[in-house]
């Protein structure tokens, strides 16, 4: 890996194009719970400009640390700890987020559960949650292509993506009332399942479940409207 950095070889054909294709595919798959983690996080932020400013600062973090990792990602994965750590961090959060809304007890409450009293609360927690999944992403990714430019650039592209994806969620969280609680329990899956790597490799659910998971939450997510919603609509 630290070889093909030094001394990079990029040979741009149909072949690596469809590598590539595949690359930002799988980001744009397996980031959609990402994306509204995030998206709740910025939303525990109640200036819709620091939302933005949080998202963006707190995504360039993630890209950095997220670079750092693919480049010694043949290092990482020697070490279980990292996916435990991250893990119990997802899990965490999704911990945090059902206690503070069970607290909360019918509360109008048009923000996130994670509630900040500024923006240095909410970027860290922006950065270290998109490294999280990256953990997951970019095995994935290394398992696809064997070169690193290919990685990074899927990469940078699926951050990319991820920052506009959050910003949509920001707005739907706000629309769908099942949304928000179908993204943190796939966060809670999400740090299931990197635990299970590390405890019971074989009780690992393979992507395609995780995907058909994924999908059959925001399904559910996107199922009903806020009162208010349906209230404001000139429809109804």
């Amino acid at each position: 890996m630290l070889e093909q950095i030094l001394h990079p070889s990029i040979d741009f054909g149909i072949d690596t194009a469809f590598i590539l294709v595949i690359l930002v595919a799988l980001e744009a798959v397996l980031s959609a719970d990402n994306a509204i983690a995030l998206a709740s996080i910025a939303q525990g932020l109640k200036d819709s400009k620091q939302q933005r400013y949080a998202l963006n600062v707190g995504l360039l973090m993630a890209y950095v640390l997220r670079i750092t990792l693919i480049i010694t990602a043949a290092w990482i994965v020697k070490f279980w700890q990292f996916e435990l750590l991250g893990g119990l961090y997802l899990l965490w959060l999704t911990f945090r987020y059902f206690v503070n809304s069970n607290q909360e007890n019918g509360e109008d409450d048009e923000n996130s559960k994670l509630n900040f009293k500024n923006l240095w609360q909410a970027i860290p927690i922006i950065a270290f949650t998109d490294l999280a999944f990256s953990l997951d992403s970019v095995t994935t990714a290394i398992a696809v292509a064997d070169e690193i430019w290919l990685i990074i650039a899927g990469g940078t592209i699926g951050v990319i993506a991820l920052r506009f994806l959050a910003g949509l969620f920001i707005h739907w969280i706000q629309i769908f009332t099942h949304l928000e609680d179908a993204g943190f329990i796939t966060v809670g899956l999400v740090g299931l399942r990197l635990i299970l790597k590390v405890a019971y490799p074989s009780l690992v659910p393979p992507e395609w479940l995780m995907i058909g998971i994924i999908i059959g939450m925001f399904t559910w997510g996107f199922s009903e409207k806020n009162d208010l919603e349906v209230k404001d609509s000139p429809e109804s």
